[in-house]
Order: structure tokens, then sequence, then C-alpha cells
């Protein structure tokens, strides 16, 4: 038979104060004594007292105290990409002090076995980024009244936003192109869907961009360069940036490469450079994260610097705002243009 639990009332009793004042010294949310803190201990240490089951917090509070969060990619490459693992900080910063941990969920789409968005007993979802499969999971978390936030994706009406000046900020890397004298611009774009085929966009396919800031960035470039081509790659990887910028670089030699992302960037940089092309006397390369990237040695890449962690904080702030009953507003971050030594004049030719 296997031996009771100690409870919080044993622990009380055995350290000789009231059941409350042992709860407060595991909790922490009141000073007490040195010398009944080291008692109540001392007692926990005897009976083998861990702590209150979290379940039974769990049910008085009437929350499970996890926060649910979906990636519109897989795991494998959110947490190869310094940007998700910033705002991934920033979130889990901002939901501790609700007592709230993350769970990284499936979308419950095509998805046997295990907690999905719509079987997980969670007390809000945070989406990173919206697709069409997780926006048919949303319909029943929502038809569970639980709080929803997505973030740089269009969830549809009465989901809060945490936006990311997408655009505005990649038509300022391609008016400093512009500037220097660029016309012959290649865009290195991020996946354009879930199927995340590499390849050259066409007119259909970009008609038909599921991801929201692979379309947005795209379009900041073609305010400047409205014929400039795109070739989307696998996924925002330097192997990824390498491959795409070999395809690219292969079927032409356009004097600048706007990347949609710094390891994307960094991957284009390689590929020149395994062409013996200089960066930027030949080509010049611009980037979209601000983040440190391993792959460019001594370079500083031309980019759009993002505050990633500020951006999972302030998701985190808003799931804490709708647990409390509050109406917190969206949100909309801007990024910082950084000129770097990747971009210059283009070649004379």
């Amino acid at each position: 038979m296997t031996p009771r639990k100690p409870t919080i009332t044993d622990l009380a009793r055995a350290a000789g104060v009231s059941p409350s004042t042992a709860s407060i010294v595991f909790s922490g949310k009141a000073p007490v004594t040195e010398a009944t803190r080291s008692r109540v201990l001392a007692a926990a240490e005897k009976l083998g007292y861990t702590g209150p089951d979290p379940r039974a917090a769990s049910l008085r509070r009437g929350r499970s105290g996890i926060v649910g969060v979906v990636f519109d990619e897989p795991l494998r490459g959110a947490f190869a990409d310094p940007v998700q693992t910033l705002m991934m900080d920033g979130l889990a910063d901002a939901v501790a002090p609700e007592g709230a941990a993350l769970l990284l969920l499936r979308d419950g789409v095509g998805a046997p076995g295990g907690p999905t968005l719509t079987t997980a007993p969670i007390d809000a979802a945070v989406l990173v980024g919206c697709s069409g499969s997780m926006r048919a999971s949303l319909e029943v978390v929502q038809a569970r009244g639980i709080p929803v936030v997505v973030i740089e994706g269009d969830a549809g009406e009465g989901v809060l936003r945490i936006g990311l000046d997408n655009r505005a900020a990649q038509r300022r890397a391609a008016e400093h192109l512009r500037d220097l004298g660029h016309t012959d611009v290649v865009m290195l774009a991020l996946p354009q869907d879930a199927r995340r085929e590499a390849g050259w966009t066409t007119p259909e396919s970009e008609a038909a961009i599921t991801i929201d800031v692979t379309r947005d960035r795209l379009a900041g470039l073609r305010d400047v360069f409205p014929s400039a081509r795109a070739y989307a790659a696998t996924g925002s990887f330097i192997d990824a940036g390498v491959e795409a910028a070999r395809q690219i670089l292969a079927a032409h030699r356009p004097t600048a490469i706007v990347a949609q992302s710094d390891l994307l960037a960094a991957g284009a940089v390689r590929a020149a450079e395994e062409l013996g092309m200089r960066v930027p006397e030949d080509l010049s390369v611009t980037g979209f994260d601000g983040v440190v990237v391993d792959g460019l040695g001594e370079r500083r890449l031309t980019t759009l610097e993002q505050l990633a962690a500020q951006k999972g904080r302030a998701a985190g702030d808003a799931v804490a705002a709708m647990l409390a009953g509050r109406d917190p507003a969206p949100v909309e971050l801007t990024c910082r243009f950084r000129r770097g030594d990747t971009t210059g004049p283009p070649r004379a030719d």
C-alpha cells in the first residue's frame, strides 16, 4: 500500500505553527521570522514534505497555469531561429508573475496524439503567426472562452494582435539600396506557406501566400522595386539561404539581394563568396531582424533591427491583462534600420 503523502496540515502540526504560516513559508508571499522558517523547513525535511500540490492550487484558482504557444512553423525551425528564442524569453518573463508556464502545442489539425491547441487545458493561447489550419483550431478555442493573442499574424476579428512594421521596415531597406544606385534587386524570401517549398515565386503563388511576414516584407520591397523577382527559401536558416542564393545567382547576377531574415542574408553572403563574388563590391546584401549571426564572421550586416524580446513580452502582458478581466490594446512595434558593411554602390557593369 502506498503511504499517504504528508499534507500542509501535517507539516503545521509537526512544526508547531498554523497551516497558514506553513503555507506562507513555501509560497514566500509574506515575511516570516527566520526562526519560524527554519522550524517549518526542518519539519518538512523530516516528513518528506516537498510543497503544496500544484493541482490543488490550480483547482482553487480555477486555472491550469498554462499558456499554450503555437508556432506557424515546425518547432525544429523555431528554436534554430534566434528571433524566436528571444521572443519566447520575453513571453515567459511576462507571464511568470501570473504563476503561468508555457506549453508548446500543435495546432490540432492532422496532429494525432498528445495535447493540441484544441485539447490542452490552457488558460490562454499565443499564436506565433496564423496559418489556415491554425484558424480552424482557433474557432474551438474561442468557443471555450479562452483568451487568444496572435504575434505577427491575422487571426481574424476579435483576436488581439502584436504586430511589427514589416512592410514599412522592408521598404526602408529597399530605399537604402535605391539611394545607393541599385536597380537590379532580388528578394530572398521566407516560406510562402506551410509546404515550405523552395523556388521562384509567381503572381499566382504570391496571391496565395498564407504567411503574413513573407507577404508584408515582399510588399515593402515592391513598394520601391515593383518588378523585383523573389525566390522563397525553405525556412529561416543559413543553409537554406545558401541554397536559395545559389539558385538566384545561377539564374542571374543581381547587384543586390534583399533577404527577409538575417540568417538567410548570412547564407546569401556565403553563397556569393563561394562564387568568388565580393560583398558589397559585387553584391550588396541586406537582412532583417538585427540578431547576432555566427556565419558572418567580422562582417556587420545591413539590416532592420526588431525588438524580439519586447514582442514576446507584449504578448505576455496582453495575456496577463485578459486573464485579469481587462481589455488590452493591440501593439504595433517598429524596427530600426542599421547600415552595416554588406551594402554599397552597385558594381560598374
